[in-house]
């Protein structure tokens, strides 16, 4: 069993920052790309970044500028610095990795349970 959580959502203004974290835990053999989703009301889960275990970053042109992914191998934590923040940007974000749970096993995907990100005044 392999477990993703998200902490770091919750209200923020426009302008202002977030910092969201997932944790990955349980069978773990090797995690390959790590990234964060998101949902708002009513649009399909879009990707907005994704990292390499050796550090290449991926963005959504929306975000580009703004958010940054990192990650943290011996931890198996990935981050996202989320600044700028803009009321489209509101929606839940999930942590999505692509892990190995046991040697000689299949790559499988795995996600967050969500953390809701509101950007208002």
């Amino acid at each position: 069993q392999v477990q993703l959580v998200e902490s770091g959502g919750g209200l923020v203004q426009p302008g202002g920052s977030l910092r969201l974290s997932c944790a990955a835990s349980g069978s773990i053999y090797r995690i390959n790309a790590m990234g964060w989703y998101r949902q708002a009301p009513g649009k399909q889960r879009e990707l907005v970044a994704a990292i390499t275990p050796g550090g290449s970053t991926n963005y959504a042109d929306s975000v580009k500028g703004r958010f940054t992914i990192s990650r943290d191998n011996a931890k198996n934590t990935v981050y996202l610095q989320m600044n700028s923040l803009k009321p489209e940007d509101t929606a839940v974000y999930y942590c999505n990795a692509g892990v190995r749970p046991a040697y000689g096993s299949s790559w499988s995907d795995y996600w967050g349970q969500g953390t809701q990100v509101t950007v208002s005044s």
